[in-house]
């Protein structure tokens, strides 16, 4: 077989999946009865545009937004990708354009509320602002900038840490990034130190064969830690490293986590290149809370559930912010805000 066989393509893809994917019954997949079900449907006359559409075909069903395939097809080599994740309620039921209104209603309730502009600092990703009491975090994703730029960053905010009484951390619409830079922002908000999260990676077909489990910690870090009431505010369109970061401060007894559940694809990709050079990539690392339970597929759970409607942008609110400060104004030794 040639590497453009797509016999030889499907059994290399098929057997990856085999030997390093972790949540075929997790997701409710026999991947043997798939394999059943489209090699019948592989020969070696078949174009390189009905290979791609069994391929991808049979990897739908696993609903991961860290599975995907990249190919280049047809005369032209136009690039083509798929990927096996549903689209989250939040971007069914928002928009691009009204997820950017939504964190300018953000903005304008928090102002509404005594909060000053936003406060420069060293790292891009990271926004901030506070009122005479309380203190709002945005954090857009947790790469793309160095940890040395990062600390910096967490050094100036936490200089008002001691004159605030309430602490608003807003990771909606997060991507993900980088553990080590979601545990350092953490690290700043950890009373003690603390399990984070455990992990281990899948190395071989049967149920039991990963590497040995590691654990994570959350460590206090930095001159001063902000130990106050904490709301995080969450939604299902929060991914990977951000849920990671949602994972390790759900440890902190003073922290509520407020909105919905995220997305729940935890793990970093495991990048492929196929013989015929499409790449594609896969999740293989198990994620598992301090207390051992997986929330791979489900996501971590919100202790209040607030939902982000069109309803509430169109009337210009923000209910995941408006019920935050509720929250945090109820907070023993709270003034107000």
């Amino acid at each position: 077989m040639t590497n453009r066989d797509p016999e030889k393509n499907f059994e290399a893809l098929w057997k990856t999946f085999h030997r390093r994917y972790p949540f075929f019954q997790l997701r409710n997949v026999d991947w043997c009865k798939q394999y059943k079900i489209y090699r019948p449907r592989i020969s070696s006359a078949m174009s390189d545009e009905a290979l791609f559409e069994v391929l991808c075909e049979m990897l739908d069903p696993l609903d991961d937004g860290h599975v995907d395939i990249t190919a280049r097809l047809g005369q032209r080599k136009v690039k083509t990708r798929f990927t096996a994740e549903k689209e989250p309620r939040f971007y069914r039921e928002l928009t691009e354009m009204q997820i950017k209104r939504l964190f300018k209603v953000a903005r304008s309730t928090l102002t509404a509320n005594g909060f000053g502009p936003y406060r420069k600092t060293k790292a891009w990703m990271i926004r901030y602002c506070r009122s005479r009491d309380c203190g709002y975090m945005r954090i857009l994703e947790l790469e793309g900038v160095s940890k040395k730029r990062v600390s910096m960053a967490l050094d100036k905010i936490s200089r008002d840490f001691p004159n605030l009484k309430g602490f608003i951390i807003d990771i909606r619409d997060n991507p993900g990034g980088e553990d080590s830079i979601a545990l350092m922002i953490g690290n700043r908000f950890a009373d003690r130190m603390r399990v984070a999260f455990h992990r281990r990676s899948k190395i071989g077909p049967g149920a039991e064969d990963f590497t040995p489990l590691r654990t994570w910690q959350l460590t206090p870090q930095g001159n001063v830690q902000f130990t106050c009431p904490i709301i995080l505010l969450t939604c299902d369109a929060v991914f990977s490293g951000a849920e990671c970061f949602a994972l390790a401060l759900r440890e902190l007894p003073h922290v509520t986590i407020l909105g919905e559940h995220t997305n729940g694809i935890f793990s970093y990709q495991l990048e492929k290149k196929l013989p015929n050079g499409w790449h594609y990539s896969l999740s293989y690392q198990e994620y598992l809370s301090a207390d051992m339970v997986c929330y791979e597929g489900r996501g971590v759970p919100a202790d209040i559930e607030l939902l982000n409607t069109k309803a509430d942008l169109d009337a210009g609110v923000d209910p995941l912010i408006i019920r935050a400060l509720e929250i945090l104004s109820q907070q023993d030794n709270m003034v107000s805000v």
